[in-house]
């Protein structure tokens, strides 16, 4: 690990032990700005290092593709990431990584442009295995909020609505039953405030997963499954949900997708790049 990173990290990992005090509870009011969608640009990115790669991209695409038609907003799609440079992200209003995973830059300047977009006020919205991004690159675990540990089988479970005031919460269910993976995560940064938990007493796993469950810590039935962030200047919002690709036909999950990209876009109105400071994927975080 560079040295430069080295007290960011400690700071990472001591306080990941608090975040099932803080992770679960948001204070103050969060609003949504206004969102002029006909001035929006949005980047689905889409790229998955070597490993397992999900059936659901081209159905998430297409359905952030028609969001934008419906809403009438600008979509590009990539799995490419030499779109990942100053000069073309400045253009984007949020980036979507929709079931991105493993490495998904082919070079350090490439992550330094995605830090120097989120820095200047950008947004970011991850989608399901999102989360299993980047696994050893410890800035965007920090971005994201964790990092991915495991999942129960693919099975129906409910989930709960922890901040029902959040905007990006309209529309959606108090509770759900879903039918979907039930991730957990680990090194899960302090900073996130959680929106929908899992509800894990109502999983039905195998008894050598049982163990497991009962070990997440403080969070008690009521794990992290859906949170928002302000980070290194940017606006984050995750979302654990959309393992299977009928999920991006479904109403109800459409528009927990839609309310989360206009939280994310509301919160994007001053992006300014002079604000940008990284220079190497460690570059350690100004706090």
């Amino acid at each position: 690990m560079s040295t430069s990173f080295a007290r960011p990290f400690l700071f990472f990992l001591i306080l990941a032990g608090l975040a099932g005090f803080s992770a679960c509870r948001t204070t103050g009011k969060v609003t949504s700005g206004t969102v002029n969608w006909k001035k929006t640009h949005v980047l689905v990115y889409t790229k998955n290092g070597k490993g397992y790669v999900h059936d659901n991209i081209p159905f998430a695409s297409a359905a952030f593709q028609k969001m934008g038609q419906e809403h009438g907003f600008a979509v590009d799609v990539s799995d490419n990431p030499a779109v990942f440079s100053d000069d073309n992200l400045k253009k984007y209003d949020a980036l979507v990584f929709t079931s991105t995973n493993n490495d998904v830059f082919d070079t350090d300047a490439q992550k330094v442009a995605f830090m120097r977009y989120i820095q200047s006020g950008g947004g970011f919205m991850g989608v399901h295995s999102a989360i299993g991004t980047e696994r050893k690159w410890t800035w965007f675990k920090m971005m994201l909020g964790g990092t991915f540990s495991w999942h129960a089988k693919f099975q129906p479970f409910k989930v709960v609505v922890i901040d029902p005031a959040h905007p990006s919460m309209q529309g959606v269910p108090k509770e759900w039953i879903r039918e979907d993976e039930c991730y957990f995560s680990k090194e899960m940064y302090p900073g996130i405030k959680t929106l929908i938990a899992h509800d894990v007493s109502s999983l039905k796993v195998k008894p050598a997963d049982s163990v497991l469950v009962k070990n997440v810590g403080s969070f008690g039935n009521n794990y992290p499954a859906v949170w928002y962030q302000h980070f290194d200047g940017g606006h984050i919002w995750y979302t654990t949900f959309g393992h299977d690709k009928k999920d991006y036909q479904e109403p109800t999950y459409l528009q927990h997708l839609y309310q989360g990209l206009h939280w994310v876009v509301s919160q994007t109105q001053g992006r300014n790049l002079s604000r940008a400071y990284a220079s190497t994927p460690d570059t350690p975080v100004r706090y």
